[in-house]
């Protein structure tokens, strides 16, 4: 049977036995020397994936000191170095971003990650504004809304339904925490620039009373062998660790495409409130970054993906703000008037928008058209980076199951979600900080981690609620991304009816931010914070 003693316990003991018999019985030195050889590359929980959800979890168990004496081994095919040695750059931001809820910036908060931030790149915004591309009817979420109900929220000095974060940013924060717990005795080996070339399950039976017949065996494309009591995949959508555990992942492809960007906008509006348009070819978001920055995310068919990607800069900033302004309509007479084959537009794009504001606006004073403007529309963008312009396709994914015998998946080797609601990898974080309380839980109680019967605790509590989300997030898509005329009257006529709701505005607020918690849940987060302290 298997120990459930951490392995460095058990490398410290043959030291320390090796130590003792080294004048007496050298042959069984040279015995011993070569199985504790063999024991460096056997791990108590061996993670395959370096994103944010790797690192993450890698992080938390290191920080947790009941976890600290478990072996833990990182791998990751890119080369982490840059991340590592990130600084920020002023006036430059990188296309790849996440809204952190605040419940997700707790968790990096309670084991130490935010330390490790940059403050003046972590922007929270308090306000956000949701509305139908085809009628108009809008929906408006505010925090103060919360506090006008005596709603508690996670961060009482600064009530934020989000913080935007740079994804570089982020990971370097939890790499720097990571480097300083292994300072102060954490055991997390990290192999970079390695790929996973073979996941196999381990043929021999170990002569020092380890059982490790049914443990994972990954194979690296550097000739090393890694033997793991849990195997957790955090290895993205097309996960070799869920491959290997014969999980079959069900799920569809879009036919769409996110196509992101960072733009210099009016430095003059404050930056404490996301947008977000429903239009029929796709929702397009505009999130506050710091000093007079924004990130976009559109999602659109791939033939309007690819003009967005590539059509000239200046004609791609008036076509942006005229997707947050203008008519179906007229962003359809725009899209095409670009070329099939240059994407030069064949009209001033500039100047076909401001026709068409001026329309809108007529009959409005100067002080109702900017009253219009800053009440009801993000501000204008008015340059793009241009290396920011990329695009990614849109899945929908969940696997069947989240756990089987040693292994565990976590983040986008689960599921993939819509990124409409911006919650792909809040989502990942919620899997981490679950499955590293429960690992915790079981080492405590003296169980073996990679025990089915422990995994599957983690899965009851993660399964139901990723689905819930994806499941919302794929019938918004569905429901808004039509113009026909019964179903756009009354998605509207509920938005309209949600936006009059407070009480209904606030759950969902408190769903969203992750604050949906009951005293008496509440009071279990205290009792596991104290487990870090």
């Amino acid at each position: 049977m298997a120990t459930t003693r951490p392995l460095t316990r058990l490398l410290q003991s043959r030291v320390l036995f090796n130590q003792h018999i080294t004048q007496r019985q050298p042959s069984i030195l040279r015995s011993y020397a070569t199985t504790t050889q063999n024991l460096d590359n056997v791990y108590d929980i061996v993670i395959v994936g370096g994103g944010i959800a790797g690192t993450a979890l890698a992080c938390s168990l290191a920080a947790n000191p009941t976890m600290r004496d478990y072996r833990v081994a990182l791998i990751e095919a890119m080369d982490l170095s840059n991340t590592n040695d990130w600084t920020p750059e002023t006036n430059k931001y990188s296309n790849r971003v996440v809204s952190l809820t605040p419940h997700a910036l707790n968790y990096f908060t309670k084991v130490g990650v935010t330390n490790q931030l940059y403050q003046d790149r972590l922007c929270p915004y308090s306000r956000m504004q949701v509305w139908d591309g085809v009628t108009d009817a809008r929906i408006e979420f505010d925090t103060a809304l919360l506090e006008q109900l005596g709603v508690h929220k996670i961060n009482e000095k600064d009530p934020a339904i989000a913080y935007m974060v740079e994804n570089v940013h982020l990971q370097h924060a939890i790499l720097k925490h990571l480097e300083a717990c292994r300072g102060v005795g954490a055991t997390v080996d990290t192999l970079q620039k390695v790929r996973v070339e073979n996941i196999s399950l381990d043929k021999e039976k170990s002569e020092e009373g380890l059982d490790l017949t049914d443990w994972p065996v990954v194979e690296l494309n550097n000739g090393m062998a890694l033997k793991a009591r849990l195997l957790v995949g955090a290895d993205g959508i097309n996960s070799p660790v869920r491959s290997f555990a014969n999980i079959e992942s069900l799920g569809w492809d879009y036919n769409m495409h996110g196509v992101v960007a960072t733009f210099k906008v009016d430095p003059s509006r404050p930056c404490n409130t996301s947008y977000q348009r429903f239009l029929p070819t796709g929702p397009i978001a505009m999130l506050p970054l710091a000093n007079g920055y924004a990130s976009m995310v559109w999602s659109a068919p791939p033939e309007i993906a690819t003009k967005l990607k590539k059509m000239p800069a200046d004609a791609f900033c008036a076509l942006v703000n005229a997707a947050f302004r203008l008519s179906p309509a007229d962003l359809k007479f725009l899209y095409s008037q670009l070329d099939k084959d240059t994407f030069e537009p064949t009209v001033d794009f500039q100047s076909e928008y401001d026709w068409r504001e001026k329309v809108n606006n007529h009959g409005l004073s100067e002080m109702e058209i900017l009253d219009r403007d800053m009440s009801l529309f993000p501000p204008k963008v008015e340059s793009v980076d241009d290396k920011s312009r990329a695009s990614f396709p849109l899945r929908l994914r969940n696997s069947q199951s989240y756990f089987a015998n040693r292994v565990v998946l976590v983040g986008d080797a689960a599921h993939t979600v819509h990124p409409l609601a911006g919650q792909g990898l809040n989502q990942g974080i919620l899997d981490v900080e679950c499955l590293a309380d429960i690992l915790q839980q079981g080492a405590s109680n003296g169980q073996d981690i990679g025990n089915i019967h422990l995994l599957r605790e983690y899965a009851s509590v993660r399964y139901l609620r990723n689905l819930v989300m994806i499941s919302a997030c794929d019938k918004l898509h569905r429901l808004y991304t039509t113009d026909f005329a019964p179903v756009t009257w009354l998605r509207s006529l509920g938005l309209t009816a949600v936006n009059q709701l407070d009480f209904v505005k606030a759950e969902i607020m408190k769903y969203a931010m992750g604050i949906e918690y009951t005293g008496t849940e509440e009071k279990q987060q205290e009792t596991k914070n104290q487990n870090f302290s």
